[in-house]
């Protein structure tokens, strides 16, 4: 299977090269962790490169949100071929943008969900939690953590999409009582970063309390570092899922390179590069399962997650809820 998945990667990427004199450069925009040294672009980028005969070179754009973002200003004069780092809180919006390419074929993933969309594909998925450390008693929900005295750091839904996903997850959990929620969250909030790394860097280097981060988070601590101390904080109300996905622009002067490139990522030796880089759950799980130390995501016994339509439609409401809130 791995054999002839890469077979027929290589025979796309190899039909790409000769229609090109020169080595093809396949432009990818993605965000910040995404392309760091110790996330998973170096890797899948040297994977892809020693197949496709050409030049993958990341162009970073912040967090998840800003990709969008910078995708709607510069429109059909991009540059941009692929783009890694979107999620389904998003793709209705990049979607009406028109500057997507359909899909040749729809995959099978092992997501918790059915997958059809036809100009996107998912990479990873996750549940968002809160991280803290495990000498902080951990609250069993969001009016726990309301009520208690404890500082979070969050990112800001506008150009992060754990930002935009926290939105999500507490319109998703409380409905009509969002802004109630928020309320009562304003005074937990030590402040607001415009992306995951920053707010991250801030929880580690003591500034708060918990992040908001993911439920896979404290893998990276326990495989990387041998530290157990981290822990996601499991709330009954349940988790907001995350699932990133990748597309191909239309105006692309590479598509058969860029459709290669997708099938990469969402191929067997891409696919085993993201636990242990990118943190998250892959969309294909290979043969030997998650690495130990990962927590089983069954154990998150209420999976929340709005429909492409629903997120968008109650996204202007849920930021303006979000921003009263924060402003008072």
């Amino acid at each position: 299977m791995k054999a002839i998945h890469l077979a027929h990667v290589a025979g796309l990427c190899l039909a790409a090269s000769a229609a090109n004199a020169q080595t093809p450069v396949l432009s990818v925009l993605t965000y910040d962790s995404f392309a760091s040294e110790w996330g998973p672009g170096p890797e899948i980028e040297r994977a892809f490169e020693a197949i496709c005969g050409c030049d993958v070179q990341f162009t970073t754009a912040g967090d998840g949100a800003a990709l969008l973002a910078r995708l709607q200003l510069e429109g059909p004069a991009t540059d941009t071929d692929v783009v890694i780092g979107l999620d389904t809180a998003l793709t209705a919006r990049a979607r009406a943008t028109g500057l997507f390419a359909p899909l040749a074929q729809v995959g099978s993933y092992d997501l918790p969900v059915a997958w059809t969309d036809t100009e996107f594909v998912p990479f990873d998925w996750g549940y968002f939690a809160f991280v803290g450390q495990e000498d902080t008693a951990a609250p069993r929900s969001f009016e726990e953590l309301a009520a208690s005295d404890i500082t979070v750091v969050i990112e800001d839904p506008r150009s992060s999409t754990p930002g935009l996903g926290l939105l999500m997850w507490v319109r998703a959990a409380y409905g009509d009582r969002a802004p109630e929620i928020w309320a009562a969250l304003a005074d937990n909030i030590v402040t607001v970063t415009p992306g995951w790394s920053e707010a991250y860097g801030l929880f580690l280097n003591g500034e708060a309390d918990a992040v908001l981060s993911y439920t896979t988070s404290p893998a990276y601590h326990i495989i990387a570092e041998g530290d157990a101390t981290k822990r996601a904080w499991m709330f009954d109300e349940g988790h907001y899922m995350q699932i990133e996905v990748a597309g191909q622009l239309a105006s692309s002067d590479q598509p058969e390179l860029a459709a290669a490139f997708l099938q990469f990522l969402t191929g067997e030796v891409a696919q085993a590069i993201i636990p242990t880089t990118n943190w998250m759950y892959p969309a294909r799980l290979g043969p030997e399962g998650l690495p130990e130390g990962f927590m089983d995501p069954a154990s998150v016994a209420r999976p929340l997650l709005l429909s492409e339509a629903e997120a968008e439609a109650i996204y202007a409401q849920a930021l303006d809820e979000w921003r009263a809130a924060l402003s008072r």
